[in-house]
């Protein structure tokens, strides 16, 4: 690691004083969301000066990258024996970087993290290796005008709709021809958000990518009764026409919901202003169905951890803990509208404070968010199951779908020696 050295020296009568010293060791950074979100990328940045301006042993250098390299530099940089002090990583990923080396437990003192939302910790092996300063949730949008006016029951966090009420709302909705789709899942959007939204409402009905009892095997989990149920349903969203498919304009996507093609849209709370803006107070923020195991939404958004190779991570350890407030937490929501990590921060914000237009989504994220499986086989299992579900929509054999996926997904296990489970 670098250390910068600033020396000053003053000269009088042509004899030299000895220099004044102040000595700050360099701290690098790698950050995921160069040009994507500029008021995330602000927030961070002002984050980086004033922990760099509120003490003089470290200085906190930020390297910015864009999102869809950003993982692939990570594993460049490990290979090269060249990460950074301080990374960020995306919360599901993050046992796989511990895992693979990548990164270091943080060492804090977990009473630090007490009232968090359970998705901004990141756990591996027993241990905390990551902290997120945000997470988000996702909802169904909807309209009480329409639902009013459909006769459909308005769901709540206590009592979400059933399977079967809302299958029958989509119908009505449907049948109602006042819009060219019931539902828009977001199928124009890929990667991470298909295990993100999609495999909560597999783990609704029963099923999951793994098996979580042991993470050695999806055999049972992703290819048993519970899932070939989901993914029948799931596939008679696009037969039935009752949701664009896989060719999803991604316009449509951003648009769609306020423009009137969709009348109801599973998104996420970052999505919500626009549609309040658009909507006031007849905008809705729906908890998930219950498919019969629960109402059940996706936690743990990007995170900060020490690498492995950091010579100095008591610096890193200290730029983290240094963000760790109630302050930051309402900093970065009211930036990003991101929902902030506690219950106290959220009153500090202008979304997420009670009465607030983004409230609903704290409630979502605390009483309904699970982690995706917590494994490092999880960055493999992700993109099969994406694949899967893509395929299926596009109509393929849902059991044999399944079963394909479930053997690559244990074929990686095996040839991965179990992962460490």
């Amino acid at each position: 690691m670098k250390t910068r050295t600033i020396l000053t020296a003053a000269l009088l009568g042509g004899v030299a004083f000895a220099p004044a010293a102040m000595a700050q060791t360099e701290l690098s950074m790698w950050y995921h969301g160069a040009g994507s979100n500029n008021q995330e990328e602000a927030t961070v940045n002002r984050l980086v000066a004033e922990f760099n301006a509120s003490q003089d042993d470290w200085e906190v250098v930020m390297e910015s990258f864009p999102q869809e390299s950003y993982n692939d530099s990570i594993v460049a940089a490990a290979l090269a024996g060249n990460l950074p002090d301080i990374i960020d990583v995306d919360g599901p990923v993050m046992p796989n970087w511990a895992w693979a080396g990548y990164m270091q437990p943080l060492g804090i003192d977990e009473a630090r993290l007490e009232g968090f939302l359970p998705g901004t910790i990141g756990r591996w092996g027993g241990e905390v290796y990551s902290v997120g300063l945000w997470d988000a949730a996702v909802a169904v949008f909807a309209r009480r005008s329409v639902l009013e006016d459909h006769g459909i029951r308005i769901p709540t966090l206590d009592e979400p709709w059933t399977k079967d009420e809302f299958d029958a709302a989509l119908v009505t909705l449907d049948e109602s021809g006042e819009f060219e789709h019931a539902f828009d899942p977001g199928m124009a959007w890929t990667g991470e958000w298909y295990p993100y939204a999609f495999s909560p409402l597999l783990q609704s009905f029963g099923g999951d990518i793994v098996d979580r009892s042991t993470y050695l095997t999806a055999e049972g989990a992703l290819n048993g009764e519970a899932a070939i149920e989901f993914g029948e349903w799931w596939q008679s969203l696009f037969e039935r026409d009752l949701a664009p498919g896989t060719s999803q304009d991604p316009a449509d996507r951003e648009t769609g919901f306020i423009d009137g093609q969709y009348a109801l849209q599973w998104n996420g709370n970052w999505a919500a202003l626009p549609v309040i803006e658009a909507f006031g107070d007849d905008a809705l923020f729906l908890p998930a169905p219950d498919f019969g195991n629960g109402s059940t939404i996706g936690a743990a958004s990007w995170q900060f951890g020490v690498s492995a190779a950091s010579e100095h991570p008591e610096g890193a350890r200290a730029f983290i803990e240094f963000a760790l407030t109630d302050e930051w937490f309402a900093a970065f929501s009211d930036g990003t509208g991101l929902i902030p990590v506690t219950k106290s921060a959220a009153q500090m914000t202008q979304n997420y404070a009670e009465g607030g237009p983004l409230e609903v989504f704290y409630e979502l994220s605390e009483r309904q968010a699970l982690v995706r499986p917590v494994s490092p086989g999880y960055v493999v299992a992700a993109k099969v199951f994406e694949k899967a579900l893509a395929d299926i929509a596009n109509g393929a054999d849902v059991a044999d779908t399944l079963d394909a996926a479930v053997d690559e997904i244990d074929a990686d296990i095996e040839a991965n020696g179990g992962y460490g489970h």
